[in-house]
């Protein structure tokens, strides 16, 4: 009987709340827009949400607690992965970097450790990321220009000069050549005596964003996905620490996409890696627990807090129900955050420096497990050690003086956010089911429907901002006469890819010619017999074979892809 008068109570209660929000909507808010406007017509997101004016617990009605929210560190992990979050440890603070030479980037490395950065990560040049050397016709003008440059097991090894491997985790933002960079890892691990098995950190090996996105691509889709379920393989015998893949909406959202899209197609690149293993005989509880994902975190705050809220939840969903996994890890979606590349401006630069803090404090609020904050000057330059200094700074005054990392999931119960968060929820579905009906994600690539969606949404976007329907803070209002400012920008010694080569071609002066074509060899007959490309691949960098060299290999038996869609 009490519980009967409690449902009840309960329900007048809700008939109350609707009776005086209606009353409200016309007495007060309507009136007041009669008389004063609205500042503009249209509130609608980035990702097409149209917020209402208020918020109430009418719009929880629908909201089962413990299914879809429960407590941290139990699923559908909504509110966070682990049951302490924040309160046990902060997030790895881990800044992208990675310019000319391996010593320049070292020392870099070692400024932002002292500086007490918990986490590296790796970017390299473009002729790295497409496998080609810095003695390659392609790499011209481009040796050290966005990152740096590596060619063989020695630059590894200069780049990690005096870090110990074993005490310090490592994210490696490269893909194609993804197997040959992380051997050089690995071997780099061994001169250090390091045991492969000690080794903690990341390495992104995401093709698929590539062929969306990105362009740094070299082989075919199959190929490719092949190269990764090896990775897969080899690591989940010998590197049980190591994230074997950082799958990464990222790159999307800086394409264009919008905040649903960079979900939906991450989750729908992820789906495609996860059948590609199990294709292939591995089981998907030796797997999904060294998945890791890369999301970007733009301006709206609430909606980005939503987005990586709707992303745990999607995720332990499609891995228990699509993939029958067992294990509470492989559940878990846990995930490297960057504040958003894109929402920097040359014009008035320090401005980015509060745009990178509200991006930051979405990515907190949200529950990443690591972060990187952009420089201000990066619209400008590779960041200058100044800048990189704040960037930094603004995630250590977020974790150590707002209050925020006290509370796991600060935002949750807000009306809002938990309204926002089921509708990306909602809307990814759709997604996912339409990709489901062009036959997976590989196959809504190569139709051009995923680029599609993302040029259509970038041109939105870029439309609403030339119209001033969305306001960007200096470059469609606030304008000022002098709009940059005076700031001492890095610059790349041009002499530096000079000094690249000559290193390049001692090394393949003094190392022994026989042994290294054997090790090439066995790279070669590995990928056309289907063998695991990983221990040919480890034996090619001890013997000081070429990124290059082994790159060939492969592109002499799986071809290079041609993309029809451009």
């Amino acid at each position: 009987m009490g519980e009967y008068k409690n449902k009840k109570q309960k329900e007048n209660n809700l008939s109350d709340l609707k009776k005086a929000e209606k009353e409200w909507q016309e007495k007060k808010y309507q009136k007041t827009v009669d008389r004063f406007g609205l500042r503009k017509d249209n509130f609608e997101s980035e990702a097409g949400k149209e917020p209402k004016a208020l918020y109430t617990p009418l719009d929880l009605e629908n909201i089962d607690y413990q299914q879809d929210l429960s407590f941290p560190g139990e699923f559908p992990y909504t509110r966070g992965v682990y049951s302490t979050m924040y309160r046990s440890r902060f997030w790895t603070m881990r800044q992208y970097s990675g310019f000319g030479t391996a010593e320049e980037t070292n020392q870099r490395f070692k400024y932002l450790l002292n500086q007490g950065q918990t986490g590296l990560s790796v970017a390299f040049d473009l002729p790295t990321q497409i496998a080609y050397d810095s003695d390659h016709l392609l790499a011209e003008g481009e040796v050290g220009r966005v990152g740096v440059a590596i060619d063989s097991v020695e630059d590894m090894q200069r780049l990690f000069a005096d870090i110990p491997l074993d005490e310090v985790s490592t994210s490696m933002t490269i893909n194609s050549p993804a197997a040959v960079i992380l051997a050089m890892y690995i071997v780099t691990a061994e001169e250090q005596g390091v045991d492969q098995k000690k080794l903690t950190g990341t390495i992104q090996n995401d093709i698929l964003k590539e062929y969306i996105a990105r362009g740094t691509y070299v082989y075919p889709p199959e190929a490719s996905l092949r190269l990764i379920t090896d990775i897969f393989e080899y690591c989940s015998q010998e590197m049980p620490g190591f994230n074997t893949i950082s799958i990464s909406g990222y790159h999307i959202r800086e394409a264009g996409a919008n905040a649903v899209q960079e979900l939906a197609f991450t989750l729908a690149d992820a789906i495609e890696y996860v059948k590609a293993a199990l294709k292939i005989g591995l089981d998907i509880d030796d797997f999904a627990p060294r998945l890791s994902f890369f999301f970007a975190s733009q301006m709206n705050i609430m909606e980005e807090t939503a987005k990586f809220r709707a992303a745990r939840k999607l995720w332990a969903e499609i891995i228990e129900e699509r993939f029958d996994a067992r294990k509470e890890k492989s559940k878990l979606l846990r995930f490297h955050t960057q504040t958003a590349g894109t929402a920097l401006t040359a014009e008035q630069p320090l401005n980015n420096i509060i745009r990178v803090t509200i991006q930051a404090l979405a990515a907190v609020m949200g529950g990443t497990q690591s972060l990187h904050t952009n420089s201000y000057d990066e619209a400008l330059s590779l960041p200058s050690e100044e800048a990189v200094e704040i960037a930094l700074r603004t995630q250590q005054i977020i974790a150590e003086e707002s209050g925020i990392a006290d509370v796991i999931d600060p935002l949750g119960g807000s009306y809002y956010l938990e309204d926002l968060t089921a509708s990306f929820v909602e809307k990814t579905k759709k997604y996912l089911d339409k990709i489901d009906q062009l036959g997976g994600m590989v196959e809504a690539i190569k139709t051009g429907y995923v680029q599609q969606e993302i040029q259509d949404s970038a041109y939105q976007k870029q439309k609403e901002i030339d119209e001033g329907e969305k306001i960007v803070v200096g470059i469609n209002k606030y304008r000022r006469n002098n709009q940059s400012a005076e700031m001492d920008l890095l610059k790349v010694d041009s002499s530096l890819e000079k000094a690249q080569k000559k290193r390049l071609n001692n090394l393949k002066k003094e190392r022994n010619q026989h042994f290294v074509q054997k090790t090439l060899e066995k790279v070669k007959s590995a990928a056309e017999t289907g063998d695991n490309l990983m221990p040919p691949i480890i034996e090619a960098v001890r013997a000081k074979a070429t990124l290059n060299e082994i790159s060939d290999q492969l592109r002499d038996v799986f071809g290079e892809y041609q993309n029809r869609n451009i």
